[in-house]
């Protein structure tokens, strides 16, 4: 089974990704953390029921890794043109209890399974050999906790609540068939659209209001 961990939004930086929250959510994400064995960072901010938002981008001043970053974050040209084309909520990460059983067979699609940070690892997540998002984005990254979920409390909680995220897709019935196939319990909702985009509505103190 595979269940909702977070939304991400990769951006070309982490000033643009906050900046854009921002206007999207009238919030202010507070920095999260570096990850050091990716040469990334992020931002991250509670959405309710133990389900986040992270904003991540490529460090500007972290050591290249001796494998390609996650998110596709190596192909920066990539990055910025679903950017500057409005895509930049652009995917969803998924826990499972046993990434190596959902590998077998299916490390096609969703990549290696590699442990992190490398000298003591405490999670593993599925990257794809080139780094890129599974299917472009339309299915989840997966990660696996290894039995150390996620501690909500290192995450700020600035009020705002996830109430349903949507996948515009050209052929939405095979999206949905994969949703299903792998057992994916709180997937987005999916449209037929001319190209791959996310939409996710959040409750704020302000009101309801849309990330794309």
């Amino acid at each position: 089974m595979l269940l909702l961990d977070h939304l991400t939004v990769i951006a070309p930086s982490l000033a643009e990704g906050c900046a854009h929250v921002e206007e999207c959510l009238g919030l202010k994400v507070p920095f999260g953390t570096r990850h050091i064995y990716m040469g990334t960072h992020n931002h991250r901010l509670q959405l309710g029921g133990r389900v986040y938002l992270e904003i991540v981008a490529r460090d500007p001043d972290g050591v290249p890794p001796p494998r390609a970053r996650w998110f596709g974050l190596d192909d920066q040209d990539s990055v910025r043109a679903d950017w500057d084309a409005g895509r930049r909520l652009r995917g969803w990460v998924a826990n499972t209890p046993s990434l190596a059983s959902l590998l077998t067979g299916e490390g096609s699609v969703f990549g290696a399974r590699v442990s992190l940070p490398r000298e003591a690892p405490e999670f593993e997540f599925a990257i794809p050999n080139d780094g890129r998002l599974p299917l472009g984005g339309a299915l989840p990254s997966v990660i696996d906790h290894c039995g150390q979920p996620t501690a909500m409390n290192d995450i700020p909680d600035l009020g705002a609540r996830l109430l349903d995220f949507t996948l515009e897709h050209p052929d939405p019935d095979a999206i949905s068939a994969l949703f299903q196939r792998f057992q994916c319990a709180n997937p987005p909702q999916i449209i037929k659209g001319p190209s791959l985009r996310y939409r996710a509505r959040i409750e704020t103190p302000a009101g309801i209001c849309e990330l794309t």
